[in-house]
């Protein structure tokens, strides 16, 4: 096993109501041990009471793919799309040359979701986007395919394994755990871990209690 970060030893910004977890530095939390991994330079796990959220604010030269767990997360953005994505949607958004959008949860319902920010493979694209509703939540799946984003050589599978399945032979792989217990490589994991994978680590991932899991693979 190339590396696991625990649940409990990420970092914590909590702010206005809202908790996220980082898996990498981000804002106040630096260490230069945990600046990233392959592409990925945010692994954000967010929960925000209801009526809160983020304003506006502009992003550029990234690309970002947000999946909601629980409630309703409300999204604009200045291309002028709106839409409130629900348990289980995934969005898509290359940011390119620069968007401005807000992420404000519904009212009356706290809201979780995971949201990832990836390095494009060149700067200046035009800003696109992308929304699967409804992500699978039986066996994993392929839910971002490379040519999806800007970063070309990427997936992402979700789902909720309910038996030993492989992971993609990829040269860099993370796999975070939602809930449930797994064991990848001779380590047992739990909610809220992360495996991050390299070279030839074991990609069977055997699971001891049944959970959603979401696994990006880098380089294939």
């Amino acid at each position: 096993m190339s590396s696991i970060v625990r649940a409990g030893n990420r970092f914590l910004t909590e702010a206005e109501g809202r908790s996220t977890r980082h898996l990498f530095s981000f804002g106040a939390h630096y260490d230069p041990s945990r600046l990233g991994f392959a592409a990925m330079v945010a692994h954000n796990d967010e929960t925000l009471p209801p009526g809160t959220g983020y304003p506006e604010h502009p992003h550029s030269e990234l690309e970002i793919v947000t999946w909601v767990l629980t409630g309703a997360l409300r999204h604009t953005d200045s291309g002028g799309r709106s839409g409130v994505l629900l348990p289980g949607d995934v969005q898509r958004i290359s940011t390119g040359t620069g968007i401005v959008h807000a992420e404000i949860t519904e009212p009356g319902v706290e809201t979780r979701f995971l949201q990832t920010w990836l390095r494009p493979d060149e700067a200046g694209r035009v800003p696109s986007y992308g929304l699967d509703r409804g992500a699978p939540d039986a066996d994993l799946s392929e839910v971002v395919s490379p040519g999806d984003l800007g970063t070309a050589r990427a997936r992402l599978l979700l789902g909720t394994p309910t038996r030993s399945a492989e992971l993609p032979d990829a040269p860099a792989l993370h796999l975070f755990v939602v809930d449930g217990r797994f064991r990848l490589a001779g380590a047992d994991l739990a909610a809220g871990d992360s495996a991050l994978l390299n070279g030839t680590d074991p990609r069977t991932l055997e699971v001891l209690e049944p959970g959603p899991v979401a696994v990006w693979a880098f380089g294939v």
